[in-house]
């Protein structure tokens, strides 16, 4: 069961990837789904937005590889000489999402392909408390 009691908030979003689920906010009024999701739809401005669980499933629709690294990516050994992806997601249910992509070689960018059929995947990092829950995609097959 959903909890439609919780904010639209980075927090909540977080929440709901600790728990394995990725979630969006749909707006009953034009139908829409967003990710990240928002307390407002932005199409219609309407403020009864519900959390859906959305497939997961999409196609690569942009990417990138990163070869400088923020602090947080350093720590986990990546840096100029070990890059790693992040890309948009188009989910099924239409929305666009950023992420890491796994599963692709980052030093060879020119075999990656737009319109690659991807899937969640759930990154965890750190110990107990200090356990979080990061969103990626990798490859279907």
């Amino acid at each position: 069961m959903i909890d439609n009691t919780l904010p639209f908030t980075a927090s909540a979003f977080n929440q709901f990837l600790a728990e394995k689920k990725l979630m969006g906010a749909y707006c009953p009024q034009c139908e829409a789904t967003y990710l990240p999701p928002r307390a407002i739809c932005p199409q219609c401005q309407g403020d009864e937005l519900v959390w859906t669980e959305v497939s997961g499933k999409g196609e690569l629709a942009a990417f990138t590889s990163i070869y400088i690294a923020p602090t947080f990516m350093i720590e986990q050994g990546f840096d100029r000489n070990n890059p790693y992806l992040t890309g948009i997601v188009e989910l099924d249910e239409g929305p666009k999402i950023s992420a890491r992509l796994l599963g692709f070689d980052p030093a060879q960018p020119e075999q990656i392909q737009i319109g690659t059929p991807l899937r969640v995947a759930f990154l965890e990092h750190g110990e107990g408390d200090e356990k979080k829950t990061f969103l990626a995609f990798q490859a279907s097959h």
